[in-house]
């Protein structure tokens, strides 16, 4: 009987040659024995939980002297293995090669193939992220009360890069127009709306310092086998590659189910590995994608060496560095309509709005990043947009002249 193992290292199998008298103790043994894992440091789990960090403890675990028979595994079933990172010894080296005259030459690119090494990245460079409370709870209210978390969503995270503790503050989410699936979401890029949104963050004193996507509740093999697809994997590379800073952060989101059925929206956030970068702008990774395809694992178009091995699938979880996630309250509001969702947004939207705060100081009324984009339609992104948008970063009193302007917009709608 072969049992595959998932661990934090990835996808690896073991052979029970007599399953009926194997017990859990055996199959320590033969993971001590064949994978290198000493089994007084492994912790084995029929729960895909053991290998998610916030929930591990609740993952209930295999006595060592239980009958693997009395367990509910067959040929090919899947085990979750976990150990402390220094317990596992290094993967034996491969055998010597022979010289064989009648094999393939070797090309170089064959040699530049085996050189490269995919192993987990241990440290993240963006050591924490911090969300904008009003920010991060539009987003996701979004996505569970019109979505339903039955399709995906996603946006593109604006604040800003702390040198100092190496972290980012995020203040608000910009969602160009998509097309969401269960399984993906197509963004539909416009050139001028970014143009906007860069010039309004850079008046804000801000830029953009990541993308968060939410997972839909009917993806592919349910939500705890994997904690990205590999469309996912693919799409956070190409994010992080364009932008290309080293703090930049992947938020997922995604809705979970407690064990008394109660559900509970979850942010988690991660940094794709220097190598997962690194191999996306090369362009190793396979971007067409199968029904049958593993969603959690990676495929390349060349060999790669994981666990000194070589092989073309990564599971995902080599790709991804866990970050520290907190919350804070930001200098904007998020209580103005959002681009590019069902409802089109007019100038009616303005007005309700303006109506509804008109106790507050106007600096105040405006100090919106969705509101501001919707007036950077009506005004000059070179010399409007910036003034305005320091005006909102610094709270400083808006000159009359604009006050009158963006009144009068929201008197003609």
């Amino acid at each position: 009987m072969i049992l595959r193992i998932r661990s934090r290292d990835g996808l690896e199998r073991v052979a029970v040659r007599n399953p009926s008298a194997a017990t859990v103790a055996t199959l320590r043994s033969l993971i001590d024995s064949h994978l290198g894992v000493p089994a007084a440091s492994q912790t084995l789990s029929l729960d895909p939980n053991l290998l998610l960090p916030h929930a591990a403890s609740a993952a209930a675990t295999l006595p060592p002297y239980a009958p693997l028979s009395s367990l509910p595994l067959s040929h090919g079933s899947l085990l979750y293995l976990s150990y402390p990172p220094a317990a596992r010894r290094r993967a034996p080296p491969p055998p010597p090669s022979t010289f064989n005259p009648a094999r393939r030459k070797m090309t170089i690119d064959d040699l530049i193939a085996r050189q490269v090494r995919v192993a987990r990245q241990e440290s993240p460079h963006c050591a924490a992220a911090s969300f904008d409370r009003d920010a991060a709870n539009a987003f996701q209210l979004y996505v569970a009360d019109t979505l339903a978390f039955a399709i995906k969503r996603a946006g593109f995270l604006y604040g800003r890069v702390r040198p100092a503790d190496r972290s980012v503050a995020v203040d608000f989410i910009y969602e160009p127009p998509q097309h969401g699936s269960e399984d993906a979401v197509s963004l539909f890029r416009d050139p001028d709306e970014e143009a906007l949104v860069e010039a309004i963050a850079a008046g804000l004193g801000m830029r953009r310092v990541g993308f968060v996507f939410t997972q839909a509740v009917g993806r592919k093999a349910g939500t705890a086998e994997y904690t990205m697809s590999g469309r996912e994997v693919l799409q956070a590379a190409q994010m992080h590659a364009e932008v290309g800073i080293p703090e930049w952060v992947t938020a997922v989101v995604k809705l979970q189910v407690g064990e008394d059925g109660a559900t509970d929206v979850h942010f988690e956030a991660f940094q794709m590995s220097d190598t997962c970068v690194r191999l996306f702008k090369e362009g190793w990774f396979v971007s067409e994608f199968g029904e049958d395809d593993d969603p959690g694992v990676s495929r390349m178009k060349k060999d790669v060496v994981v666990s000194g091995k070589d092989t073309k699938q990564v599971d995902n979880d080599f790709f991804l560095v866990l970050v520290k996630i907190s919350d804070h309250q930001g200098p904007l509001s998020s209580s103005f309509p959002i681009e590019n969702r069902i409802s089109i947004l007019t100038l009616k939207a303005l007005r309700s709005h303006l109506d509804r705060t008109k106790r507050l100081p106007f600096v105040k009324r405006i100090s919106d990043f969705h509101l501001l984009l919707l007036l950077s339609r009506y005004l000059d992104v070179n010399a409007d947009v910036p003034a305005l948008a320091e005006c909102v970063q610094k709270q400083a009193s808006v000159p009359e002249g604009y006050q009158l302007l963006i009144e009068s917009f929201a008197a003609a709608s």
